[in-house]
């Protein structure tokens, strides 16, 4: 199983930083709002197969009654927004509070770039665990090109993604994963998210569920409510 991600206390918000963070809230609705609308039209309310969560990376609370998941792809700029915009959401009113556990599985589908990415992040949790997977995930999203054009030519080479991970680990760690980035285990691991996501379903990045369920909101009021219904049922079990 990942280990736990460990909480920071963080110091009261001035009313300026409240406000801040409500204009964020509100961009970040329009934004839910868009990516989901466009990739998540025409699905079902429960999901036809079980989720494994097992060895996944994850934010929050091992015993958090609620599980969230995105499907993703690093290359897919609907997901660059939900990682910016929408993901510290989730975490500050879902991850932080103990409600909800926040999953990363990978549905890589624009190119090569896609698959490299994935296999390389998977290498990244295998070889050095959970909390050096998100800070390469986060550097990974913020090195994607704002150019529309990249998606048809190849940029997460296997020399930038050496490049990034080496800004957050040791000379020995970068080996580590770079020898078993070489391997099949880590392309085996991403297609079996691949695998998973195109049996629930899934047609576009990001997707989310909660708790098997999939996510056809447009705001987070949707996901607090989704959120809200499936801590009760896990209560009623």
């Amino acid at each position: 199983m990942a280990q736990k991600k460990k909480k920071v206390n963080q110091p009261p918000k001035s009313s300026s930083s409240k406000f801040v963070f409500w204009i964020i809230g509100l961009i970040a609705i329009a934004i839910i709002g868009f990516i989901f609308l466009a990739n998540n039209q025409d699905s079902e309310d429960t999901a036809k197969e079980e989720i494994d969560y097992a060895n996944q990376p994850f934010l929050g609370e091992e015993d958090a009654p609620v599980s969230i998941v995105e499907f993703g792809d690093y290359k897919c700029p609907n997901c660059k927004n939900f990682a910016d915009n929408v993901v510290p959401l989730i975490v500050k009113e879902f991850v932080d509070t103990g409600k909800a556990k926040f999953y990363y599985f990978h549905y890589p589908f624009i190119n090569v770039d896609s698959d490299r990415t994935a296999k390389f992040s998977e290498a990244v949790y295998h070889e050095l665990g959970n909390e050096k997977f998100w800070e390469f995930h986060e550097l990974i999203f913020d090195k994607q090109p704002e150019d529309t054009r990249y998606e048809t030519i190849d940029v997460f080479t296997e020399e930038l993604l050496t490049e990034t991970l080496e800004e957050i680990a040791s000379k020995e760690e970068v080996k580590k994963v770079v020898t078993y980035f070489d391997t099949k285990a880590p392309e085996e691991a991403w297609k079996s998210d691949e695998a998973l996501g195109g049996k629930l379903g899934v047609s576009g990045t990001p997707t989310i569920f909660v708790n098997g369920k999939r996510f056809d909101g447009s705001t987070m009021d949707d996901l607090n409510k989704l959120v809200e219904e499936a801590a009760k049922e896990k209560g009623n079990e």
